[in-house]
């Protein structure tokens, strides 16, 4: 890379840094490539992405972004994985990272709160934002349906009342 390539690269980092929620900071040492390839598309199903990046440049991007405080888990071969929604990128590193020994996670950040691997782990065992949506939706329309039950429970009980005594004056 020459100095150009490196500044546009630092520039697109800390703008996607900007954009995201969540940066979960790993070790990918020993991965293959078709190892890295599933991580990467598993990622993308879940809204996220993971990027192998070059520490020093690194370090650059996250000059005055809310995750400035992950500077020092930049040694080694490291990779990112960022995700707008603050569960997604964590959940598929921490799942990935327990069917492949290769993935280290090394800490992370949820905005500019910092995380260690426990915290990310903790993390990941939360239900996404659209979990959450759905959970949502469906307690404030149980009431709903529980109130059209109730309502048509006594036309039901009248109907069957006078359906019983139309019988009993036929016979």
């Amino acid at each position: 890379m020459d100095r150009t390539q490196k500044k546009e690269w630092v520039g697109s980092l800390h703008e996607t840094l900007g954009e995201v929620g969540l940066v979960v900071v790993t070790q990918y040492k020993g991965l293959t490539v078709a190892e890295m390839t599933s991580l990467r598309v598993k990622m993308r199903a879940a809204g996220a992405s993971f990027k192998v990046t070059k520490n020093r440049l690194t370090r650059l991007a996250l000059g005055g972004t809310e995750f400035e405080n992950l500077d020092d888990l930049f040694v080694g071969p490291t990779a990112i994985a960022v995700s707008r929604d603050p569960v997604a990128a964590a959940r598929v590193a921490v799942e990935f990272a327990k069917t492949n020994d290769k993935l280290k996670i090394l800490g992370g950040s949820l905005g500019n709160q910092r995380l260690d691997l426990d915290g990310v782990k903790a993390l990941a065992a939360l239900p996404s934002l659209d979990e959450l949506r759905a959970k949502l939706v469906g307690m404030i329309s149980t009431p709903a349906t529980r109130i059209a039950g109730v309502l048509q429970a006594p036309a039901g009980q009248l109907a069957r009342v006078l359906k019983a005594k139309a019988d009993k004056d036929a016979a």
